[in-house]
């Protein structure tokens, strides 16, 4: 994929129709599943939603959106692999669970593909799996969109979904709660940076039943 002018995420997809449709069907092609391609612009269509919302950089939260989930279809040693070749920390809980890694993965490939240099868009894309103790407004919407897009099946996602687009913080709350209520019937392991987020949000995350790291 050839690399253009990098995007500045306040005309790329904001203003620029064309560049939108340009950089939209690059995502297309280096997806190429249907699926993931139809929920990146679902995605995309409410972050800028809830951006417009909260009065936020509606470029910006598209940008993120629209690039986020570049490297979702990646094994688990292709992720391992490109992970280390450009010298990115690897923790414990990454090295056994890296589907984790597309989100910092994916940011890599936005400044490297896409030519997007604005840290507001990649923080987004590396938050947008696990959350962190630091959320920006930005992280949150791209966190939540992923998270609540019309496309999931969840019990409370229409209700975080109209909560997200009045309140940021206390839809972040809702969602974690239910992501880490999903994770524990389910056994699974919690990521130390989900744990965190969830901390600050004054959840209480139980000690692991599991091995894994959490």
């Amino acid at each position: 994929m050839a690399r253009g002018a990098p995007l500045s995420a306040r005309t790329a997809l904001a203003g620029d129709g064309v560049r939108f449709v340009r950089t939209a069907r690059a995502v297309r092609e280096a997806l190429a599943q249907r699926h993931r391609y139809a929920h990146v612009l679902r995605v995309a269509r409410f972050a800028e939603r809830l951006a417009r919302a909260h009065r936020l950089d509606a470029g910006a939260a598209r940008t993120a959106a629209l690039l986020h989930d570049l490297a979702r279809l990646y094994s688990d040693e292709r992720l391992l692999r490109e992970c280390a070749e450009r010298g990115l920390a690897i923790d414990a809980f990454e090295r056994a669970h890296p589907l984790v890694l597309h989100a910092r993965l994916g940011a890599e490939l936005a400044r490297e593909r896409f030519g997007v240099e604005d840290e507001r868009v990649l923080s987004a894309i590396r938050k947008h799996t696990l959350a962190d103790a630091v959320m920006s407004p930005l992280d949150a919407v791209v966190y939540l969109a992923d998270g609540l897009e019309p496309g999931r099946a969840f019990p409370e996602r229409a209700e975080l979904a109209a909560l997200a687009e009045r309140d940021l913080d206390a839809a972040l709350r809702g969602a974690l709660a239910s992501s880490i209520a999903y994770l524990r019937r389910r056994g699974l392991a919690v990521a130390p940076q989900t744990r965190a987020a969830a901390e600050r949000y004054g959840i209480i995350v139980e000690a692991p039943e599991e091995s894994s790291p959490a």
